[in-house]
């Protein structure tokens, strides 16, 4: 059903249930906004109007109404740009800049901030209203997740995020008044929550009241120790991701320029996640097609995700056994660089410096997990994300548009295209299931493009025949789609023989280290986009076929699941319910 309506003398037609800022946005007519969120592909919808920045006149209605709330009504007259409204929305901003800290020039978010957008536009360059400001202690103990309450402007947007979309509730309104945040309940720090620091929150909040855990200084501090030996990981999703933060349109595969900024960095080695990907598939398959046969501990959940993984063990313990004990991509490289490249090197681990790129802010919680370091080494050293090596390449003056392509190092860079769309939802079910009906036939079979399982929609299902063998599995991305499928197996609902999770909608591409979208759901569908491209143009495109795997595994490992693959590749899950 359409509804007619008229904004600024303009007719405009729109689906009954539509607002006003959705109509305007339908002609072109800019409202400001700043608590508003929208991720139309996950539904993803923030209309809680806590802000009051879009507030316009509608004729008959004696108060002002906000645009992002207000359902639109036939024969609607509204009039965005009268100086009520506008004289209003500067009062707003005021207000809001009158209780925040002045530190724009070493915010995390600086020139990335929403607050800041506006308030050059509506040219506010002085205070109008001055008087006391709240003040809270940082909160920089999860390793990940940097939170700034000083900053919190109480647009509830992270409180969409964590409870609405992922389900976590960690997050929601504490204290009334001045002293209103948004935090976990009694203020308590991140680390001692059920927050599994998956940054979604970081990416739905439009100023510096969260954002990373900077860890800059630590890999420039490595870079410039000469006792040290530094290689670096770049994971899937980076690389289709980072060349917006130079311009370069969403979807670009930057692959290449990103191996020459590393290298100019000051890099010993640039190595690629990806290889450990290929690594992940030859393990996390052995373990799928041994369950299958023996039909026990299914279905088989992939464990690539920290955040996910986090997430089971707090809310779903009595499902541990479910999970791969694989480890994921990340720690998987960083055993093997530690183990079987400083051996081939002749350096000793404690002076090989492992430094990841990763999409995601979990995976700097989960570098810190204790089970990934041995005898006080770590796996992993330092893990930065997509948005901090940009910071980085700016910093050292390189143009990133204007760089030649180079390849990554071996043998720790070669990888197929099953691994790359591991940056997307699906992706590591796809590479799998190519891996395991290779191994089941005993084939190598030619249609290797599981589509079904492909796309952002949140939760796919689809039945693969393997040779007289009918396989069920699933894909699920956000974590509140997670919650659904999990409480449906629960019931007796839905029986599946391997899940794919991973924590952020979308998969990795949507990552909280990635460059802000700001809820443009358009540069996600890119990315994913530009990772299937990527993998159509690979040489191998089966994580069984990788020389530099299959060399690991005759070299060092022996075969997939054997001891010395358990003790570097393998982990063990943590019950944290309480």
């Amino acid at each position: 059903m359409k509804v007619n309506l008229k904004i600024n003398d303009q007719l405009v037609s729109v689906e009954a249930g539509s607002t006003i800022l959705e109509a305007a946005e339908k002609l072109e007519i800019r409202i400001p906004t700043l608590c508003h969120f929208s991720m139309d592909c996950f539904h993803v919808e923030h209309r809680c109007a806590s802000c009051r920045v879009c507030v316009v006149e509608v004729e008959g209605r004696p108060n002002l109404a906000p645009a992002c709330a207000t359902p639109v009504t036939e024969g609607m007259v509204v009039r965005t740009n009268t100086l009520r409204a506008i004289n209003a929305r500067r009062t707003i901003l005021d207000l809001l800049l009158s209780d925040h800290p002045k530190d724009c020039l070493i915010c995390p978010k600086n020139l990335n901030c929403q607050l800041q957008a506006l308030a050059q536009e509506m040219g506010l360059h002085h205070l109008l209203f001055k008087g006391e400001q709240s003040t809270y202690n940082r909160d920089l103990s999860s390793n990940a997740i940097a939170r700034d309450l000083d900053k919190c402007i109480m647009c509830r947007r992270c409180e969409t995020a964590c409870n609405s979309v992922q389900t976590v509730g960690v997050l929601s309104a504490v204290g009334r008044g001045f002293q209103a945040v948004v935090a976990p309940a009694g203020l308590k720090p991140l680390a001692e929550t059920e927050c599994v620091f998956c940054g979604q929150c970081v990416q739905a909040c439009p100023v510096g009241a969260l954002s990373e855990i900077d860890n800059k200084y630590s890999v420039w501090r490595a870079l410039n120790d000469p006792a040290k030996t530094v290689v670096v990981q770049t994971a899937p999703a980076v690389r289709v991701a980072i060349g917006e933060s130079f311009g370069l349109e969403p979807g670009s595969i930057s692959t290449g320029r990103m191996v020459t900024a590393l290298r100019m960095l000051g890099f010993d080695k640039v190595f690629d996640t990806d290889f450990a990907a290929d690594l992940t598939i030859m393990e996390e398959t052995t373990e799928l097609i041994e369950r299958v046969k023996k039909n026990e501990k299914l279905p088989i959940l992939t464990s690539c995700c920290p955040g996910w993984v986090k997430f089971l063990e707090h809310q779903f313990p009595e499902l541990l056994y479910m999970p791969s004990s694989a480890k994921s991509p990340q720690q998987m490289f960083g055993a093997i660089a530690k183990s079987y490249y400083a051996q081939k090197i002749g350096v000793v681990p404690e002076n090989l410096v492992v430094v990841s790129v990763m999409p995601c802010l979990s995976k700097k919680y989960e570098a810190s997990r204790e089970e990934f370091s041995h005898d006080g080494v770590r796996d992993v050293d330092i893990v930065i994300s997509t948005r901090e090596l940009a910071d980085m390449i700016r910093e050292a003056g390189i143009r990133f548009d204007q760089l030649e392509e180079q390849e990554y190092d071996s043998p720790l860079g070669e990888s197929t295209g099953a691994a790359v769309i591991f940056g997307a939802t699906g992706g590591v079910l796809e590479a799998a299931l190519r891996t395991a009906t290779d191994w089941i036939t005993g084939k190598d079979l030619q249609e290797i493009e599981f589509t079904a399982v492909r796309g952002l929609e949140g939760i796919k299902e689809a039945t693969v025949e393997v040779d007289g063998l009918s396989l069920h599995v699933a894909v699920c991305s956000g974590l509140g789609n997670a919650r659904r499928l999990l409480e449906r197996i629960q019931n007796g609902e839905a029986s599946y023989h391997a899940i794919e999770i991973m924590a952020c909608p979308g998969g990795c591409l949507n990552g909280g280290g990635q460059p802000y979208h700001h809820g443009d759901t358009s540069i996600l569908k890119k990315r994913m986009e530009a990772l299937y491209r990527d993998d159509r143009n690979k040489p191998i495109r089966k994580s069984h076929k990788n020389p530099s795997i299959i060399r690991l595994y005759e070299e060092f490992l022996g075969e997939p699941g054997s001891h010395a693959a358990h003790k570097l590749l393998h982990t063990a899950y943590v019950n944290r319910r309480d």
